[in-house]
């Protein structure tokens, strides 16, 4: 970070008329470092942040990260002093009211910051009252009874949060002993103790633009963070549903616990963070994600793509005939595990998200952040978002998880929806028994419920977890012994021809051909197998015999709108 101290800026005439790279990268850094500013004070101004600082700079528009990262954060670091001395001039009172952000930018380089350039208009503007601003500077030392720049910051209470720097290892592309291998031979690193896969760094670490990070085999992720798909315990080969996914990171360490295997639905309402959640997926080199632009609300339960099966349409053209037969069959495709992360006010996070450096926080306004209006609004919609995750009726463990500090939005959102719960058969298990620190004791059985401390843990997360109670009965144990029925005939809704549908064996070839001097009559296997589903599923197939010349599959998914 570059120092506080009262270092006035040096104007640099452009050599040649031709300012070097440096010059450009830093021209460009003050205009993306000015518009991530609007969007964070703008959101701060409203109680609605659109993104975290972090967020908004290590998006993929931004080029230079890590210069827009330092300036973003020195400015707000110093805004308070920057307001008080432009508030001393007649700087903003004219055109430039509307490039507020990027003046509060500027002004931080010429008076803390490096040598300005003489390019750009704002900055040929501002140098021209660099003498004003100094003075107003000056003024306003004198005024607090400080002498140093550092001192006056002392009084706006903006406190520095430390905390150590976790990544992921994404074990679609690295192992973990690899990846610490490599980390190792820069920086101090660990296992973490509790979360697989974790990697432990000293506080400050800067991994924004390493190698592992920019091709994702590691994730900058919180500890809390990624006990969330821990604790949901999918299974390689399960379907599991992501009810509010962006920007991802519990979505692709779902795919890394599945081990690529099974089918994942990401479900994302915003279409802009459907472009990071897509990002995050390509980055990860996840295959088994799928990501449905809709509202987790409106997705209905009793849908065949979440709680039976997709719909197979397959075609025959009989041999020697111009016939077509539509056979339109069920695969079973059921979800078995939802993780329900929705909106939040986020106030568990306020630390990583660097809030004690916006206006709200250093003018001690940071319970407004959780304002009980807000908070009640979103406590509402994750009441409902809860009790729509409870009621798929396949499903056999839901994670409902929050970075808030809240009651309202945690133990009490919890506790109404217990009723219903039990009428679907749900009970509350414990994520990660070791784990000390659990729910506030606000009702029965909130020991199960997992918390992290904002002071303790550096980070405030709540864990539930739902599991139905006919698994832990052991109900899966009796389907897993249950033999298959006997192919069983039913009436044929089609007038042209007849078909046997068979078993597919191990070993065997053909599942699927006609057969002769059957008339009326169709045979089919029960809903449960598998192997069928996948010779239906996975085409071409060849090979059925001589009168089926030529196979057709067409896949008709069902979309949400």
């Amino acid at each position: 970070m570059r120092s506080s101290r009262l270092r006035p800026a040096v104007a640099k005439n452009v050599k040649g008329g031709r300012p070097s790279n440096a010059d450009r990268s830093s021209y460009f850094a003050r205009r993306e470092a000015a518009k991530v500013l609007r969007c964070v004070l703008h959101g701060d101004a409203r109680r609605r942040a659109v993104a975290s600082i972090k967020s908004l700079v290590y998006s993929p528009c931004v080029r230079n990260k890590k210069a827009t990262f330092a300036l973003v954060c020195q400015t707000l670091k110093h805004l308070p002093i920057l307001k008080d001395v432009l508030g001393a001039t007649t700087i903003l009172n004219g055109k430039w009211k509307k490039q507020e952000e990027l003046i509060y930018v500027i002004t931080y380089d010429i008076l803390f910051g490096q040598a300005i350039v003489l390019m750009g208009a704002a900055e040929k503007f501002l140098l021209l009252q660099k003498d004003a601003l100094q003075s107003a500077l000056a003024k306003l030392l004198v005024k607090k009874k400080v002498k140093q720049v550092e001192d006056l910051l002392l009084l706006y209470q903006t406190p520095e949060v430390t905390k150590p720097r976790y990544v992921r290892v994404n074990t679609l592309k690295l192992d973990v002993e690899n990846a610490l291998c490599k980390l190792e031979r820069q920086y101090m690193a660990r296992k973490d103790d509790m979360v697989p896969d974790l990697l432990v760094l000293p506080p400050g670490t800067d991994l924004h633009d390493h190698p592992l990070v920019m091709n994702g085999s590691v994730f900058l992720q919180g500890k809390a963070s990624s006990m969330v798909a821990v604790a949901l315990r999918p299974k390689p080969g399960w379907e599991v549903l992501d009810a509010c996914s962006a920007p991802g990171n519990k979505t692709v360490h779902l795919a890394a616990l599945m081990k690529g295997q099974g089918k994942i639905i990401a479900c994302e309402l915003n279409k802009e963070r459907v472009k990071r959640l897509e990002d995050t997926i390509k980055r990860s080199g996840a295959t088994n994600v799928e990501v449905l632009h809709a509202d987790f609300l409106n997705l209905n339960t009793k849908d065949p793509l979440y709680s039976k099966a997709w719909m197979v349409m397959i075609k025959f053209q009989l041999g020697g005939t111009k016939d077509l037969l539509a056979i339109s069959s069920y695969v079973l495709r059921e979800v078995r595990a939802i993780l329900l992360d929705p909106s939040c006010s986020g106030s568990g996070t306020s630390a990583d998200r660097l809030d004690h450096l916006l206006p709200s926080y250093t003018a001690g306004q940071a319970a407004d952040v959780a304002d009980t209006e807000r908070v009640n609004k979103l406590a509402a919609f994750q009441r409902k978002a809860l009790a729509h995750a409870l009621s798929f009726p396949a499903v056999e463990r839901v994670v409902y998880s929050t970075c808030s500090i809240n009651q309202a939005e945690n133990e009490d959102v919890i506790k109404s929806v217990l009723p219903l719960a039990a009428s679907h058969g749900f009970q509350l298990a414990t994520p990660f028994p070791q784990w000390p620190r659990r729910g506030f004791p606000v009702f029965e059985g909130s020991e199960h419920l997992l918390r992290t401390d904002p002071t303790i843990d550096m980070e405030g997360f709540f864990i539930a977890l739902f599991v139905r109670k006919n698994v832990i009965n052991g109900n899966q144990e009796k389907q897993k012994h249950r033999k298959p029925s006997k192919t069983t005939r039913t009436k044929n809704p089609f007038k042209n021809g007849s078909w046997t549908f068979l078993h597919q064996r191990r070993g065997g070839r053909n599942s699927l051909r006609p057969r002769k001097n059957v008339k009326n009559k169709i045979t089919s296997t029960p809903l449960f197998f598998t192997r069928m589903s996948q010779i239906m599923l996975y085409p071409p197939v060849t090979g059925w015999g001589r009168t089926a010349q030529t196979t057709h599959f067409v896949r008709r998914r069902i979309h949400i709108q």
